[in-house]
């Protein structure tokens, strides 16, 4: 038969077992938390990175984004494709973000308008909107994602920016490491990884919701880009270019990871 002391004793125990375990449990929470403010205090007094292509993060933490890149780039591939959606879950107004490069809307003339690729020797081959809707169609409904944290379905049309590389015989440029893009007023521009640019769903998109593209989305022609965040996808292609070095990026020059990968 249990006595009252042998009771008392068991329950001491027991108590003493969660007194362990919480005096644990907070210490190591104590640690975790010393260890979180030690990293941010020694990662915002590390000096910033060289400004050059990118700029204006913290050297550490540049040198880890490139670190996170070459990783995402050893295992790209292109058979990797985002997930699509039907046009019923496609939203009815698309969100416009941001205005940088097109803000020039009242005075821009689509009619105008011509996209020009920047060759060998600094020639320019020059296409008009009506000449790149002779090319294959391609549409394509799926999660646009902003760094900002919020994203939305989303129906484009256009063409895939490969089809245009083959259809005006640029295939010794996809050898390149690089593409970069900029609005015709150069106001904002991207740098992209070659494989990136011709993975199968990257198009430069006329349309959006089955209708030529608003002067607020990036009319007349714009880049859409699934696995890369939105801050990638340039509105109002003007000049695009090739490279083998980064080409500049407007967003990387504020802090932000130049990859941008999904």
């Amino acid at each position: 038969m249990e006595t009252k002391t042998t009771k008392e004793k068991k329950e001491l125990t027991v108590e003493q077992q969660i007194n362990r375990r919480n005096f644990i449990s907070f210490a190591g929470f104590a640690v975790l938390a010393g260890s979180a403010f030690g990293g941010w205090r020694w990662l915002s007094n590390s000096p910033e990175e060289t400004a050059g292509i990118t700029a204006g993060a913290k050297a550490p933490l540049r040198r880890a984004l490139n670190n996170t890149e070459l990783i995402f780039r050893n295992f790209f591939s292109s058979n990797h494709l985002v997930k699509t959606y039907p046009k019923s879950r496609a939203a009815k107004h698309v969100r416009v973000n941001s205005d940088i490069g097109i803000e020039s809307n009242k005075k821009f003339d689509p009619a105008t308008w011509k996209l020009e690729i920047v060759k060998k020797g600094g020639e320019i081959l020059q296409i008009t909107l009506d000449e790149l809707k002779k090319l294959p169609k391609t549409e394509l409904i799926y999660d646009f994602k902003c760094v900002e944290g919020w994203d939305q379905i989303s129906h484009w049309a256009g063409v895939k920016f490969i089809d245009l590389i083959e259809h005006y015989h640029l295939g010794e440029y996809t050898q390149m490491q690089y593409v970069g893009m900029e609005t015709p007023d150069k106001a904002y521009y991207v740098g992209i990884d070659m494989p990136s640019a011709v993975h199968p769903q990257t198009i430069l998109a006329y349309e959006v919701n089955d209708k030529p593209l608003p002067l607020g989305n990036g009319a007349p022609l714009r880049l859409i880009i699934p696995v890369k965040y939105g801050i990638k996808n340039l509105k109002r292609i003007g000049t695009i270019t090739f490279s083998n070095t980064r080409p500049r990026d407007y967003w990387a020059e504020q802090g932000y990871d130049y990859y941008s990968g999904l």
